[in-house]
């Protein structure tokens, strides 16, 4: 059993740009389907695929690097917001990661959002990770 699912997410994520790995396997659950929604659109990832195979599926995550550098797109991934200390930011005090260069992503009451489009939506939630 695994009590902080989204940790282990970005951990298997963390782990698969250490060793240089185009695509990680990681178990599905809807918050991290929406989280792997937001990293693509943002362009951190190159493309993923959800399969429901099995009771709980998996997601399919291939990693974005530079062509010729080899630079991973994600150069940190951290976790913020954990099950024993939850991390809540209002509109007002919305968190900037690398002075605008970065994302936040949120899960709000209208679902998972990046830290800018919940400043254009003026609404605020749990901080889950900062991505850079």
């Amino acid at each position: 059993m695994n009590t902080d699912p989204i940790a282990d997410y970005l951990t298997r994520v963390r782990n698969a740009i250490k060793a240089n790995h185009r695509v990680v396997e990681i178990p599905a659950s809807n918050l991290k389907k929406e989280i792997t929604k937001v990293l693509f659109d943002k362009g951190y990832i190159a493309n993923f695929k959800f399969e429901d195979e099995g009771p709980q599926g998996t997601i399919k995550v291939a990693l974005k690097y530079h062509p010729i550098t080899k630079v991973p797109a994600i150069r940190s991934i951290q976790r913020i917001s954990k099950p024993g200390l939850r991390k809540y930011a209002g509109m007002h005090n919305m968190p900037r990661v690398l002075n605008g260069l970065g994302i936040a992503i949120l899960s709000t009451s209208k679902g998972v959002m990046t830290d800018k489009e919940a400043r254009q939506q003026n609404i605020g939630g749990e901080v889950l990770c900062y991505v850079y």
